[in-house]
C-alpha cells in the first residue's frame, strides 16, 4: 500500500480510476443500478419505463376528456370515486391472488387486459361518443385490472433480486416511474391539442403491447411455501389480520392517507390550467411538477441509506407535502404553481422512501402480496378519494381555496398523529435485523 501512494499523476486519471473512498462517495448521492445487471429484473423494469410514459397520456386525457365534455371539474371528482371501489377490492383480492398464484401469469392477464381497456377509451374518443358513463365503465375496468397488476409486480421484485438489493430495486422503479409521470403529461399537454384525446389512448395501447414481450419473458413466479390454489375471501382477511397488531405499519398507511385524501387536488388541476394558467399546454406542467421534484429525489436517494430516523422522516416529509400544496393554492403564476408542486412531489418521493422501507422490514416475504395489496389501496386509492373531495369542495369554495385549506389540513392532521403515536416518530429499523 505504501508503494502506491506517492503517485503523481493520480489526481489527473479518469474518473474510473478514482480512489475507492472516492467512488463510494459518489455512489452514496446517486441511485443504484446494481440490480439492473439481473436479466429478469432489467426485464420487468423495462417494461415500467415503457408504460410509465404511456399510462400517463391515459391518466391526463381522461379527466381532460370528462372536463372538456362537461366542463365541470364535479364530474372529474367524481371519476375518481368511480375508479375508487373497483381499484380497492381488485387489489386486496390481487394481492391474495399474488401470494397463491403464478405472479408471472397474473401479470400477463392483467397487462393485457389493461391494453384492451386503453384500446376501447380510444374507440369511444374516435366515435366522438362523448358519454362520461361509458367513460366510467371502462375506467372502473381499468382500475380493476390496475389493482390486480400493482400488488403482484411489486411483489415480484422481492423474487427477482437479492433481499440486499430490495432497496435499489425499489428505487429504481419509484424512479423510472416519476420519470413517465414527468414526461408522460408534458406529451399529453403538448399533443392533445394537435392530435386529440383519442391518440394519446391509441399511444398508451400500443405501449402496453410492446410491454407484454418483456414480461412473457419473466421466468415462472409461483408461491413458493404453499401450493398455488383460489384464494379465498379469507386470504384476504388475513392480510388484514397480519396488519392490525404491527401499528407501525398502519400509522405509516394512516398518514398516508391523510396526506393523500386531504392534500391532492389533483382533480382541481385542469379547471386551474383553464382559469388561471392558460390552457393545456398549463394543464401538462402541472401534472408533471409533481413527478420532476420527486425524480430529483429518486436520483440522488443514495443519501437516504444512512438515515435512521425513518419515522420522522415519513412525519416532516409529509409536513412539507402539505405546506408546499398550501403554497399552490396561493399561487397566482404557472411557474410559482409549479415550484410548490415541484417541492410537493420531493416531499412525497421521502415520504414514499421510508414508508417502503418500513415495510420491508415489517412485512414477511408469504405476506408480501397482500401487504402490497394494502399499500396499493392506500397509494392509488388515496388519490382518487382526494379526487371526489377536492372536486366537490372546489365546485363550491373555488380550487384555490380547496387547495389551500387541504394543505394546510394535512399539516394539522400528521403533527396530531405524530403526538398520538409518538413511537412511530422514534422509528428506527434495528440495526441488528437488517445486519
Amino acid at each position: 500500500m505504501a508503494d502506491s501512494a506517492p503517485q503523481p499523476t493520480a489526481k489527473t486519471e479518469d474518473p474510473e480510476s478514482a480512489p475507492p473512498d472516492t467512488a463510494q462517495r459518489r455512489r452514496r448521492f446517486t441511485v443504484d443500478t446494481t440490480p439492473l445487471r439481473i436479466k429478469p429484473f432489467r426485464r420487468l423494469w423495462s417494461s415500467t419505463v415503457v408504460t410509465a410514459i404511456g399510462s400517463q397520456l391515459t391518466a391526463v386525457a381522461v379527466p381532460l376528456q370528462i372536463y372538456e365534455d362537461t366542463g365541470s371539474s364535479a364530474l372529474v371528482g367524481v371519476a375518481g370515486a368511480v375508479a375508487l371501489v373497483p381499484l380497492i377490492v381488485f387489489a386486496l383480492w390481487g394481492g391474495a391472488i399474488a401470494d397463491l398464484r403464478d405472479r408471472r401469469t397474473l401479470l400477463l392477464f392483467s397487462n393485457a387486459g389493461i391494453a384492451v381497456t386503453s384500446l376501447l377509451f380510444w374507440v369511444q374518443a374516435a366515435l366522438g361518443m362523448q358519454s362520461v358513463t361509458v367513460l366510467f365503465v371502462l375506467l372502473a375496468f381499468q382500475q380493476a385490472l390496475f389493482g390486480i397488476n400493482s400488488p403482484t409486480r411489486t411483489a415480484s421484485v422481492a423474487r427477482l433480486v437479492p433481499e440486499a438489493q430490495l432497496p435499489a430495486a425499489t428505487a429504481l422503479t419509484s424512479t423510472v416511474a416519476q420519470f413517465g409521470q414527468i414526461l408522460g403529461p408534458l406529451l399529453a399537454g403538448a399533443l392533445a391539442p394537435v392530435l386529440g384525446i383519442s391518440t394519446l389512448y391509441l399511444i398508451d395501447t400500443l405501449a402496453l403491447v410492446i410491454t407484454l414481450r418483456a414480461v412473457w419473458k419473466l421466468p415462472p413466479l409461483p408461491p413458493l411455501k404453499v401450493t398455488a390454489r383460489r384464494a379465498r375471501l379469507t386470504d384476504i382477511f388475513d392480510g388484514f389480520r397480519y396488519l392490525w397488531p404491527r401499528k407501525l405499519l398502519l400509522v405509516s398507511f394512516l398518514a398516508d392517507i391523510a396526506a393523500m385524501v386531504l392534500g391532492m387536488p389533483r382533480a382541481l388541476f385542469p379547471e386551474m390550467a383553464h382559469s388561471y394558467f392558460g390552457g393545456d399546454a398549463a394543464l401538462g406542467v402541472l401534472y408533471a411538477a409533481l413527478p420532476v421534484g420527486a425524480l430529483l429525489c429518486g436520483v440522488f436517494s443514495g443519501l437516504y441509506s444512512h438515515i435512521r430516523r425513518h419515522g420522522m422522516m415519513v412525519v416532516l416529509s409529509i409536513v412539507g407535502w402539505g405546506l408546499a400544496v398550501a403554497g399552490l393554492g396561493l399561487a397566482h403564476s404557472l411557474w410559482l404553481a409549479a415550484l410548490m408542486l415541484a417541492l410537493a412531489g420531493a416531499a412525497d418521493m421521502i415520504s414514499m422512501v421510508f414508508r417502503g422501507v418500513i415495510l420491508q422490514s415489517e412485512a414477511t416475504d408469504e405476506m408480501r402480496g397482500r401487504t402490497q395489496g394494502v399499500f396499493t389501496v392506500v397509494v392509488a386509492g388515496g388519490p382518487r378519494l382526494a379526487d371526489l373531495l377536492h372536486g366537490t369542495v372546489g365546485e363550491v369554495a373555488g380550487a384555490r381555496s380547496a387547495t389551500f385549506g387541504g394543505g394546510l389540513l394535512v399539516v394539522v392532521a400528521v403533527v396530531v398523529l405524530a403526538l398520538a403515536v409518538p413511537a412511530f416518530w422514534r422509528y428506527a429499523p434495528d440495526p441488528m435485523k437488517s445486519a
